[in-house]
């Protein structure tokens, strides 16, 4: 159920967003997620791997990402994010891509990402200010730290942006 209303949006969205361009419009979409539930046993350990309920997060994330074909995976160099984004970068033959969150929507990215669906797996801070820095606005607040199933999905043409967020827990 909830992956048919995830595709549904997805196409509404879609055809908003390509109904009102040129055909010859050049697309870029990004998924942002955030990372799956993280081992929490020791306070101090800042580079944490998933639980096994993280685990089988990220293989609902492939799931319910299943009918996207994505360029490219970019996830923070921590395990927890290189584990969630996995199976989709595996599914897609793509190999993981590391961003720092200095200059999230910078030169570079924007040049490497053109034209491309990317998935951007971060933190509950990273996610929705890479999120801001590509919407040019301050849109989204952190997400709360029990919160691992916001799924923001931004779509440029021509210089325009839309975005949609959604929560699947």
């Amino acid at each position: 159920m909830v992956r048919n209303l995830f595709v549904l949006c997805v196409a509404i969205f879609s055809l908003n967003c390509t109904s009102q361009e040129k055909s010859t419009s050049e697309i870029t979409t990004y998924y942002f997620i955030r990372h799956a539930e993280k081992d929490r046993t020791d306070p101090s350990e800042q580079d944490a791997h998933l639980t096994e309920k993280g685990h089988k997060r990220a293989q609902q994330w492939n799931s319910i990402l299943e009918h996207i074909t994505f360029d490219a995976v970019y996830a923070t160099d921590y395990y927890r994010t290189k584990e969630t984004g996995q199976p989709i970068a595996d599914k897609n033959n793509v190999a993981i891509t590391s961003y720092t969150t200095e200059n999230y929507f910078d030169d570079v990215f924007k040049s490497a990402t053109k034209g491309k669906t990317v998935l951007i797996v971060g933190h509950s801070n990273t996610t929705p200010e890479f999120v801001n820095a590509v919407l040019g606005e301050k849109k989204h607040e952190h997400i709360d730290d029990a919160n691992n199933g916001n799924l923001y999905i931004v779509t440029l043409i021509n210089g325009k942006t839309a975005d949609i967020l959604l929560t699947i827990n």
